[in-house]
């Protein structure tokens, strides 16, 4: 097949949409397909790359300055008489493409896909649901988002929190409405976003994991070379966060939990893994908190390195609060780790209670310090749940993912025939 993936966010992004679109192009390609990706530029201009057998069109775009690109190490903040000034901008910001759909149309046509599979809802998705549309070209969508994402952080809007999911709701259903075929990455996810009753949806929505490729984890020893490059004890039990370091991943949660928990395990050591605007209040807070000699800030690291950091660990931590899945849950119990989450979003479908690790109330900082302490005084405890997370990871197989939407894109051609 002669396979279109368009997505705003793509590699080398490092967010969950911009890795599970890479992964899925390149997954495609080694199957046979012929696949084209279409993403905003990351330098402005429009250009086109081949590589790993996928080619990839950057379309023009601008600089949105006021949050960064993900790509680049965010600066530190700037300081006046020791005081942190607030950032308004970032030099590497994101790039948008703001009138995309004149080049996306002219890609299109050279290329004549057999279905457009799209990942977003901003300015492309925008553009590729307009060109299938008036071409009559089938196209499947993916939500990766629901609501409460964005409004769950928005406190300030807390009185407007719901006409505002009721607006964003009704936006994002339309893109999955107005495809032949959708999926979103759990049931929880789409039980958010679509009406309860699915016959009146009339397009079908159904829950598919990301997925990640189950052949490049597991728990195997990691290198000498790791723990000398990133400086990681060897003899020290180690709680894991990767992903973005943002505010609504609320981080800050876990690095107060470990905080607390120091108290009946000093021997710990936290390693944050990623970069992003809440990187300094976090260096912040570890320096208040007096612990900074048990903390690990090793910015991103990326494959196959990234691999062999989720071996050093213990444990796998996070208090975020709006997963649709979360890649780094599927790729910390492929390493066979203890997870410990809050059960909010989709977590619990891959951090399941007592079983591969412990949930937590959102929020509640103690109740994830008992939990960590839990998982690393008990060896046992830790044996148990690093099994049963190798067990749910197989579930989320990369390769099944891909086959599925094989036979997804399949559908959605025979639907728009049968039109």
């Amino acid at each position: 097949m002669k396979i279109a993936i368009t997505s705003d966010l793509y590699y080398p992004m490092t967010n969950g949409v911009a890795v599970f679109a890479h992964n899925l192009a390149k997954g495609l390609a080694k199957h046979g397909h012929e696949v084209l990706v279409i993403c905003p530029s990351f330098s402005g201009k429009k250009h086109r790359v081949r590589r790993d057998g996928v080619t990839t069109v950057y379309l023009r775009s601008i600089r949105f300055p006021f949050y960064p690109d993900q790509i680049n190490k965010v600066p530190d903040n700037k300081e006046l008489l020791g005081v942190s000034l607030p950032r308004l901008a970032y030099r590497h910001g994101l790039w948008v493409a703001v009138e995309p759909y004149p080049e996306l149309k002219k890609t299109l046509d050279r290329f004549r896909p057999d279905v457009i599979h799209n990942q977003t809802a901003e300015m492309i998705a925008i553009a590729a649901r307009r060109y299938a549309k008036r071409y009559d070209v089938p196209m499947v969508s993916t939500g990766h988002a629901y609501p409460d994402n964005i409004t769950g952080q928005l406190k300030l809007l807390k009185p407007l929190k719901k006409p505002l999911d009721a607006m964003l709701r009704t936006y994002m259903a339309s893109f999955l409405k107005h495809s032949e075929y959708a999926t979103m990455p759990t049931e929880m996810a789409i039980e958010d976003l679509v009406p309860k009753n699915r016959k009146r949806f009339q397009v079908t929505v159904e829950p598919l994991s990301n997925g990640v490729d189950l052949s490049q984890f597991g728990p195997k020893k990691p290198t000498a070379r790791i723990y000398k490059k990133f400086r990681l004890p060897k003899d020290r039990p180690i709680v894991l966060y990767v992903g973005r370091v943002d505010p609504e991943k609320s981080i800050s949660n876990v690095v107060m939990a470990f905080a607390n928990m120091l108290e009946k395990v000093p021997e710990a050591m936290l390693v944050i893994v990623g970069d992003g605007t809440d990187r300094q209040h976090l260096v912040d807070l570890v320096q208040a908190l007096g612990i900074e000699q048990s903390v690990r800030f090793l910015g991103r690291v990326y494959p196959p390195e990234i691999m062999e950091v989720y071996r050093t660990a213990t444990v796998f931590a996070t208090a975020s609060e709006t997963e649709t899945q979360g890649i780094v849950l599927i790729e910390a119990a492929a390493t066979g780790l203890p997870l410990v989450a809050v059960d909010a979003g989709a977590v619990r479908e891959l951090c399941q209670n007592k079983k591969n690790g412990l949930l937590c109330h959102a929020g509640d900082v103690d109740e994830m310090t008992n939990a960590l302490v839990k998982i690393l005084r008990h060896k046992d405890v830790r044996e148990r749940y690093g099994k049963a997370s190798l067990e749910i990871a197989k579930k989320h197989d990369l390769g099944v993912t891909l086959k599925r939407f094989e036979e997804i894109y399949q559908e959605a051609i025979r639907l728009k025939e049968n039109e």
